[in-house]
This record gives structure tokens, C-alpha cells and sequence, in this order.
């Protein structure tokens, strides 16, 4: 049986490592600190990684896996389910809209503007 605290611990986490890794890779942060950082870390390696809210999300969720963890395959398998939670939150929190419908122009138009009418 799962034990409910532990749920609500992964669940809590989860949310911790999906709003850090937003406010890192998305946001300019209070007083614009995090614009700060990632214009001094430049097109580097590191400053590349504070660009992708999947990179930040894997390193992140390193610390509350080792906190939550009693095993290394333990480790590793919530270190996985922290960053991948913080991904489908991230996708879940875009509102992007995928499905758009464009309306077609109508034929009488298209044909006025071919024939120049």
C-alpha cells in the first residue's frame, strides 16, 4: 500500500521543481535577477541550459530526489518522475493552441484577385 504522505511529498515536490525550473528558464525573476544570471552566463553551455525548461527541470529535480530517496534505483527512478511531472506541467500550463481553424478565403474572392477585378 502507498502511503499517503509520501504521495503528497512527490506531489509537492513536483510542483517545486516545476515552478523553479519556470521561473529559471522562463521568467525574468524579482528585481530581474534571473535576466542577470542568464545574461552573465552568455550563449555558454550553462547559459543555454538556463534557456530550456527541460534541462532545468532535469537538474532541479536532483535534490528532492536525494531527499525523498531510500535506494539508488529509488533515487534514480524519482529523480526521472520529478522532472518528467514538471514537463507535463509545464506543456498542461502553455495553452498553446494547437487544433486552430483557419477559415478559407472564398473562391468568388480568390477569383477577383486572379483576374484583377
Amino acid at each position: 500500500m502507498i502511503n499517503v504522505n509520501y504521495v503528497w511529498c512527490f506531489a509537492l515536490c513536483a510542483l517545486a521543481v516545476w515552478r523553479v525550473a519556470h521561473l529559471l528558464a522562463g521568467e525574468n525573476g524579482p528585481w530581474d535577477l534571473v535576466r542577470r544570471l542568464r545574461a552573465t552566463l552568455g550563449y555558454g553551455m550553462l547559459g543555454r541550459m538556463m534557456d530550456c525548461f527541460y534541462c532545468m527541470s532535469f537538474l532541479i529535480a536532483l535534490p528532492p530526489a536525494i531527499w525523498m530517496s531510500n535506494s539508488w534505483i529509488g533515487f534514480f527512478i524519482q529523480w526521472m518522475a520529478l522532472s518528467a511531472m514538471a514537463c507535463l506541467l509545464e506543456m498542461a500550463s502553455q495553452r498553446k493552441q494547437m487544433h486552430v481553424r483557419v477559415k478559407p478565403v472564398s473562391t468568388s474572392y480568390l477569383n477577383k484577385v486572379i483576374n484583377g477585378v
